[in-house]
């Protein structure tokens, strides 16, 4: 498997895990023959971002709990994600540490009382800047796909916000759609 063949599916990121799961990355990379980590780099309270606040329906500025992430396949850096926590659901939990999640945050979440039942993507090609170039390990004018989410639970209150960057030429993206 290469980086250039992965194709990535949204819905095992947003669904709970059974207690005692790995997370959907770990999994998704093992079901391919791969092997997924990923380096927790941040974590912490910290003042949103305006693109932040509004997927988040918050204030600019206003407390946020973010966990910053360098997801690698097999020893190589494929995506950067930044996940933001409300501070009011994630502030003491182990969403504002460095530690790894059992099951993923998504899990904790559930665990917690938040549970996303509704979510909106907006993916988005553009040139990486300086420093997503060089964790990414891209060459200069290489593009970067960016992907925002943003999970609502029950109540349509956003729970967790995403940011995604990944290399352009290595990820596709599937989308499969039901209605009715």
């Amino acid at each position: 498997m290469s980086g250039s063949e992965w194709t990535s599916l949204s819905v095992p990121y947003l669904t709970p895990r059974a207690p005692g799961a790995a997370d959907a990355w770990t999994d998704e990379a093992r079901a391919a023959g791969g092997r997924g980590t990923q380096r927790i780099v941040h974590a912490g309270e910290t003042p949103a971002p305006a693109a932040v606040a509004a997927l988040l329906g918050l204030g600019d500025g206003d407390a946020v709990v973010v966990r910053r992430r360098i997801i690698e396949l097999d020893g190589e850096p494929t995506e950067l994600t930044d996940t933001y926590y409300p501070a009011d659901i994630a502030s003491g939990t182990p969403l504002a540490s460095t530690g790894k999640i059992r099951g993923g945050a998504v899990t904790l979440l559930a665990a917690l009382g938040h549970t996303g039942v509704r979510v909106v993507e907006n993916v988005t090609a553009r040139i990486p800047v300086e420093e997503e170039r060089a964790h990414l390990r891209l060459g200069p004018g290489e593009p970067v796909l960016q992907l925002a989410r943003a999970t609502y639970d029950a109540e349509d209150r956003p729970i967790q916000a995403d940011v995604m960057v990944m290399p352009a030429d290595r990820r596709q993206l599937r989308y499969e759609i039901r209605i009715g």
